[in-house]
């Protein structure tokens, strides 16, 4: 039992909060690897067939326990005018599909014939995701011609970009014909979120690395050397990710509420411990340092988180201070540290130090990774004759708070979430500057709820839902969304998600915090760039001791 309860919804669920995030023990990503390490999977390139101009395909397997897995890969030569992050784009450096299973040749046919179209292209429930990846401008070619040259690139200048290429988006989940989520999650290996996701992403890596050794060999014949493999460990996979994640959060409560849930119960199991052991300080201590030269490489041309980044810097300075100068003989330390980081250092710094309190206790924390499933909506029935004083408590407990919000002002209701015809993608638009209220989506539950609390208390108490809703039919998603999340505490964004002031790219951060992502880089408040997997091992170093750690940059902590 923790004798320090979890944080309030109320402070946790506020979109300043989610937005400073940061990965922890639960992500997804190293959740992966301690799989892989601990069930001793193989992973191997089982074809690479690709020509001097980097044009061709590759498969890569990963084999678990019971079942494999495989990368198809396809490499094509695009000019450099036509590459770019945009979902409009319709060509990329590298195209890509996990399949289940090894495919054979007739399969890979059909997958070169559609993968690379993307969304113009179908595939099957034999493929678990689509993905598309371009090549950093940055650096790509001069990596390339410094291999081929025999030298090694600057190492320092790889690790301030941190990838060489950067995929455009991961589809899964039954898009464009992928098989559904619940096809697979049932399996050991798939049954955590987004683990086909993150295992696709893991394999690029291993292409990307492989694929720029194989054109600076195409270039440089003999002379040419291949990627440092310490320098190589540096790099990730960059991401560039806009408003079709956004929605996520919103459209998917209870799961969300799972992975907050799970984290606020790991920090306060953390919290509630009396004493620290100096394994435990050493081990905080060793990660505090690591974080500390990450936030040194975190740059963006963002204004607002490059001033975040540099109160970060000077805030971590401090918290290595109370480390190091014995902040341990307090009665329960690990509380006193964050009530301390509470009081006195930003959101950026205390979300952070709420990660690395995790990384000294596995045993507390990682059996919590079985919790962050959603396994109930499927089964969600609505009832209909919840008397409307019991509906209005449900609602008062997730959105008592919109009694402060004047939804007569038009800076309260300022923009709309709409799907884009074109992509079929989510996007926010201004509602009173463009005609596309008709399209509104329902992913405003703040405004709704506020709407559905009204119209309640001119109801009688004891009064039956069916009865209202016989008049009112427009209430009925806000109720049933208020019985599902009624037992999930974290299930609802405590903000406005249509204010003129709402910044969705929090929204992106927090679930891409759980992904695992560093190096969060705003290019507008609607889209960022991320790095994954940066400092994971290669699959010839995967090994128990070295697959969790990866993302402080030592293997050996």
């Amino acid at each position: 039992m923790t004798q320090i309860p979890r944080r309030s919804p109320s402070v946790v669920m506020r979109l300043d909060r989610l937005g400073a995030m940061h990965q922890c023990r639960l992500s997804f990503m190293r959740q992966l690897t301690r799989r892989m390490a601990r069930e001793g999977w193989r992973i191997w390139r089982a074809r690479f067939d690709i020509d001097d101009r980097g044009v061709g395909r590759a498969v890569y397997v990963a084999q678990g326990p019971e079942r494999s897995y495989a990368l198809a890969c396809f490499a094509h030569d695009l000019p450099a005018d036509q590459r770019s992050d945009r979902v409009i784009a319709d060509a990329w450096d590298a195209t890509f599909t996990l399949c289940d299973g090894i495919p054979n040749e007739a399969t890979l046919d059909r997958l070169q014939a559609n993968v690379p179209l993307q969304e113009a292209g179908r595939i099957t429930q034999s493929e678990l995701t689509l993905s598309r990846a371009n090549r950093s401008a940055r650096l790509w070619d001069t990596v390339i011609e410094k291999l081929a040259a025999g030298v090694q690139p600057s190492a320092k200048q790889l690790t301030d970009v941190g990838y060489l290429m950067r995929t455009t988006a991961v589809y899964g989940s039954g898009k464009f014909g992928s098989a559904d989520r619940e096809l697979i999650a049932d399996r050991p290996e798939m049954a955590a979120p987004f683990q086909a996701e993150m295992l696709t992403v893991y394999l690029i890596r291993c292409f990307v690395r492989d694929l720029v050794n194989h054109m600076a060999q195409s270039v440089g014949g003999p002379k040419a050397v291949k990627l440092d493999p310490k320098i190589a460990k540096t790099l990730g996979i960059g991401n560039s990710t806009g408003l079709g994640m956004a929605p996520f959060v919103v459209n998917h409560p209870v799961l969300f509420n799972n992975w907050i849930a799970a984290r606020e119960e790991a920090i306060a199991r953390v919290r509630s411990q009396p004493a620290a052991t100096q394994d435990q300080i050493d081990c905080l201590r060793k990660c505090l340092a690591a974080a500390r030269t990450e936030a040194e490489h975190w740059h963006t041309s963002d204004t607002e988180q490059t001033s975040r980044i540099a109160t970060l810097r000077s805030d971590l300075a401090i918290l290595t201070d109370w480390v190091d100068q014995g902040a341990w003989t307090r009665p329960m330390p690990w509380d006193a540290l964050m009530r301390d980081a509470t009081e006195h250092l930003d959101a950026e710094a205390q979300e952070l130090l709420a990660s690395l309190i995790l990384e000294p206790f596995p045993d507390l924390v990682d059996p919590l990774t079985e919790t962050m499933s959603d396994t109930a909506s499927h089964d969600f029935v609505f009832e209909a004759g919840m008397p409307v004083a019991a509906a209005m408590a449900l609602l008062q407990r997730s959105f008592g708070w919109t009694k402060d919000i004047d939804w007569n002002d038009k800076s309260a209701i300022a923009r709309l979430w709409y799907v884009s015809a074109e992509k079929l993608e989510p996007r926010l638009g201004e509602r009173f500057d463009e005609p596309i209220e008709p399209y509104e989506q329902p992913l405003s539950p703040a405004r709704d709820a506020a709407y559905a609390l009204g119209i309640l208390a001119n109801c009688p108490p004891e009064q039956p839902l069916y009865a209202v809703l016989a008049d009112h039919p427009k209430l009925r998603g806000t109720l049933q969304r208020a019985q599902l999340t009624g037992q999930s505490p974290y299930s609802e964004i405590q903000d406005n998600t249509i204010s003129a002031h709402m910044r969705p790219i929090d929204m992106l951060r927090a679930k891409l915090s759980f992904f695992g992502a560093t190096r969060f880089d705003p290019r507008s408040d609607r889209w960022l760039r991320i790095s994954m997997f940066a400092g994971a091992p290669y699959p010839e170093d995967l090994s128990v001791d070295g697959s969790d750690r990866w993302i402080y940059g030592r293997a050996d902590l």
